[in-house]
């Protein structure tokens, strides 16, 4: 009819990133997982490479943040002690403690996102994270507590099979604290989401949305371990502290 407005242009859904995040991830495991199953010098070198690369964009965003060298220099520092020092631990923790402590964190995240997509729900710190809930935190913490339950569950499977009896689930169940076991796999869940948040809060003050761009859907390395950092040192920490470094 003349003299209408012409019809607005019709605008594009926003596109999910969720494919890309998944076949990013299973590169990601895929590489990982060839790293674990070699072992050794292998292994050892490329957590080191990677601790290095998160080193790298750590060092990044503080120089975005830091207003003096001297401040610059502190915050190397507290880098340095803070990458290392995870580094360091998932270097010298037994392997099966490295796959557990990798699980953990790989379900936590899992757990926290499609939880969080699902419910939604308040934030924590929208001001840091905005899209970080309450509901996803539950979720996170419920998923590492059952990965820590059936990883303490099926490692007693394993060993009652070594007993003149063989194997037997219900002696697994029997001489396991799967309680424990879900309540440590739920605190460290909280320490992920801690370190995530930590991540979060220098990218905010940095004024970037992440770390770096060498992971497609994904950012950075950082990006990607941030949750693997505090969960290291502690588990690493709490098993050295248990006498492991010197089995």
């Amino acid at each position: 009819m003349e003299g209408a407005e012409p019809a607005a242009p019709a605008v594009a859904a926003p596109r999910s990133d969720l494919p890309v995040r998944v076949a990013s991830a299973v590169v990601m495991l895929g590489i990982a997982g060839f790293a674990l199953s070699q072992d050794g010098l292998v292994l050892k070198g490329f957590i080191a490479l990677v601790g290095f690369g998160v080193f790298a964009e750590y060092v990044a965003l503080a120089a975005r943040i830091a207003p003096d060298p001297a401040r610059m220099a502190t915050a190397v520092l507290t880098g340095a002690l803070y990458i290392g020092w995870a580094a360091l631990a998932l270097i010298v923790m037994p392997q099966v403690l490295l796959v557990a402590v990798l699980g953990l964190v790989i379900c936590t995240d899992t757990g926290a996102y499609f939880t969080g997509r699902a419910l939604g729900g308040p934030k924590i710190a929208p001001s840091i994270s905005p899209s970080k809930t309450w509901a996803g935190l539950a979720g996170g913490m419920a998923a590492a507590a059952l990965w820590t339950s059936l990883f303490i569950l099926f490692a007693g499977y394993m060993l009652s099979a070594m007993s003149p009896t063989g194997p037997s689930l219900a002696e697994a169940f029997r001489t396991t604290r799967l309680g424990m076991a879900a309540l440590a796999g739920a605190g460290l869940a909280v320490a992920a989401q801690a370190g995530d948040f930590y991540e979060s809060w220098l990218k905010r003050r940095a004024g970037v949305k992440d770390s770096g761009r060498l992971i497609p859907g994904h950012g950075g390395l950082f990006d990607r371990v941030d949750g693997l950092l505090p969960v290291a040192i502690i588990a690493g920490t709490a098993w050295a502290a248990g006498g492991g470094a010197g089995a």
